[in-house]
């Protein structure tokens, strides 16, 4: 009885997803910057939007919360429009944005205080907030003394001030020591498991490897890939990869069971089937003079990234 529940409780969620994208087009002069993307987003996931800069994931999310308006087509969240319900919206989704601009003459505190004042519900205890992403020590210093990992993570506390059942954050570790980055991440979990949803947009593959359910892969305007990460990394790059550091830029497609071959300023990037059978065929034909290192892994949403759009993520 429990799993039929259990069942209807999951379809329920895919049929009425807390997030719906139709048609979404937005246009800069000219260029098209989305165009005419459908997207469901479910509750309780954390969904990624990944694609290089420019790919118009930005664009798409700043039109999720609001913050532009689409040229056509259409965006619900909780079921209602911004065009009819735009407070209400605003009340029930929290916004971290890629360039947060802080008062630089408040503390750490007084902002915090001063986002509360903004939500007609019950919000989350400054001291709480402070405490949760490790900003105690600095409530009374001014914003604009805090370090640039430090700014993040007070805007990263604030998307979060008005117990919001959507959240987008965009870029939200950039910026940040490992430890730090961890501590959002640890954060983004508790809030996935609340039944809340995250829309995350990162440059960090294994940040979107780790913390997302379902992720988009955008470019060009265009939604290009859509699953879960390790779905796309298998319907992409089913093989291993073999990374040679060297100079040497010919022979490498003709090694045995290599799928295909990237380069990368002095690495090689082989897809291997047989990863025995390409390290010895390597080791025999190429140079060892001419290498200076080689590794073995799984492939990766990286591996994916340079394969459906031709560059590194950060071009």
């Amino acid at each position: 009885a429990n799993i039929i529940a259990l069942l209807k409780l999951i379809a329920m969620i895919k049929q009425n997803p807390i997030i719906s994208v139709k048609g979404l087009t937005k246009k800069y002069g000219s260029t098209i910057a989305v165009n005419s993307i459908d997207l469901d987003i479910n509750k309780g996931e954390v969904f990624g939007l990944l694609g290089p800069n420019g790919a118009g994931k930005t664009t798409t999310i700043e039109t999720m919360e609001g913050l532009r308006t689409a040229d056509s087509g259409g965006i619900t969240i909780l079921g209602m429009s911004y065009k009819h319900n735009a407070k209400k919206i605003r009340q029930k989704i929290g916004v971290q944005i890629q360039t947060s601009a802080l008062y630089p003459r408040l503390t750490v505190k007084e902002i915090i205080e001063l986002f509360s004042s903004f939500f007609d519900n019950n919000t989350l205890s400054t001291g709480e907030l402070l405490d949760k992403f490790g900003l105690s020590s600095k409530a009374n210093q001014l914003s604009s003394k805090l370090s640039g990992g430090q700014k993040q993570r007070l805007s990263v506390a604030l998307a979060l001030i008005n117990k919001p059942d959507v959240i987008f954050l965009d870029e939200p570790t950039a910026g940040m020591d490992p430890q730090a980055r961890r501590s959002v991440w640890d954060a983004i979990n508790k809030i996935k498991h609340s039944g809340r949803t995250v829309v995350l947009s990162t440059h960090f593959m294994d940040e979107a490897q780790h913390l997302c359910d379902r992720i988009a892969i955008m470019d060009k305007g265009n939604i290009i890939n859509l699953g879960s990460p390790r779905q796309i990394i298998n319907n992409h790059i089913k093989n291993s990869v073999i990374e040679v550091t060297t100079d040497k830029r010919d022979g490498f497609e003709s090694l045995p069971a290599v799928s295909s071959v990237k380069f990368d300023e002095q690495t090689v990037y082989l897809c291997s089937s047989d990863i025995l059978s390409t390290l010895s065929a390597l080791m025999s034909n190429v140079d060892q003079s001419k290498i200076s290192s080689i590794n073995v892994r799984s492939a990766t949403l990286e591996d994916v990234f340079i394969k459906l759009t031709g560059r590194a993520l950060r071009d």
